[in-house]
């Protein structure tokens, strides 16, 4: 990128000039350096230069300040999952099954929230994804789907790779728009052709609607107005009803007609992208937890997609240039994350619900 920014103009411009307003006729030509030259037919050609000092304006963000959720995140233990559960201190963990119909085995006291969540005062505090789905939904994203890792490569770590989780079942290798290659600015480490699971994490003690409202480690976002004396007050049900994750599971394509520009601010709800949502309340997710240690970041609920859906790669770095213009560092999210194993039913919570979206 130029350190020159190449204004864009219009054939017709209008320049007012000591209270006098002349019609010109506007040439445009780049010079190497990227200088603007603007040729009129005043009899005085006229360079403007327009510099923003190296600075890619896509992700240009706001003027540095004191991060008041800078770490906030509050420290809760991996846990042994058998034993917790024997105690009564095990709430449910994700990614779980959301197949239609699905019920887990862990019986548990809460209710998950089944509405949108800016409904209940929540809003998204950061974003972030996975290699593959870690959640599992029957005939969408399965053992069955596939993508430009081999099916024996996909559900193991490779050396200095991530775990992959569970793919759509979209890919074909001889369709251009899963196979040609996409020049990505922002996103790093990203594959035309895989799967991927975002996860929006939504908190009622975010700093929402102001410029702090990101955050990386997404944990800090949660917990930006939360502190652990006022944590350990709260019931089960009410971490439930101040904390929630949106899932949505997409294949990357290189095609541009699946383009959506706001893919930071949370699930798409268009057409049938976010019409069929699982609800239940789990835990954190990653490969730090499988289904012998537990997250004790739980009970939170979870409001998953059901339907795997094709968006563009260029959609997808959009969503990383725009994590590049907040005040938080986010450069920690701008690649996936690793897939945990599915969660195993006798830690999955049976209340599970659905909802279809007109």
């Amino acid at each position: 990128m130029s350190s020159k920014l190449i204004a864009p103009l219009s054939v017709a411009t209008v320049v007012s000039v000591v209270g006098m307003t002349i019609a010109a006729i506007v040439g445009v030509t780049r010079n190497n350096g990227g200088t603007v030259m603007m040729e009129s037919n005043n009899p005085s050609p006229q360079n403007i230069i327009i510099n923003a000092a190296a600075t890619d304006m896509a992700t240009r963000g706001p003027p540095k300040a004191t991060n008041p959720c800078d770490g906030a995140k509050i420290q809760l233990d991996n846990v042994q999952c058998a034993a917790a559960a024997i105690n009564g201190q095990l709430n449910g963990q994700s990614g779980a099954n959301v197949t239609k119909g699905y019920v887990g085995d862990l019986d548990v006291d809460v209710e998950p929230i089944a509405e949108p969540y800016y409904k209940k005062g929540l809003c998204p505090v950061n974003v972030h994804w996975h290699e593959g789905a870690e959640h599992l939904s029957v005939g969408e994203y399965d053992e069955m789907g596939t993508g430009p890792t081999g099916k024996e490569e996909a559900h193991r770590a490779l050396a200095g790779e991530v775990r992959e989780g569970f793919q759509c079942r979209y890919y074909d290798e001889n369709e251009d728009m899963f196979t040609k290659p996409y020049e990505w600015k922002h996103c790093v480490g990203m594959k035309v052709g895989q799967t991927y699971e975002v996860h929006w994490p939504h908190s009622a003690a975010g700093a929402c609607g102001t410029t702090n409202q990101y955050q990386t480690p997404f944990y800090d976002g949660v917990f930006c107005n939360l502190d652990m004396e006022t944590l350990v007050t709260l019931t089960p049900q009410q971490i439930a009803s101040a904390v929630g994750v949106q899932a949505q599971i997409f294949t990357i394509v290189n095609d541009e007609s699946y383009y959506y520009p706001n893919l930071m601010r949370g699930m798409i709800v268009d057409g049938e992208k976010g019409s069929d949502i699982a609800y239940y309340t789990g835990s954190t997710t990653g490969t730090s937890r499988d289904n012998t240690i537990c997250s004790q970041y739980s009970p939170i609920t979870w409001q998953v997609d059901r339907k795997c859906h094709m968006v563009s790669a260029s959609s997808f770095d959009k969503m990383c240039a725009d994590m590049k213009a907040q005040r938080d560092d986010m450069s920690d999210d701008l690649y996936a994350h690793g897939s945990r194993v599915l969660v195993a039913d006798e830690f999955a919570a049976d209340n599970g619900k659905r909802l279809l979206r007109a």
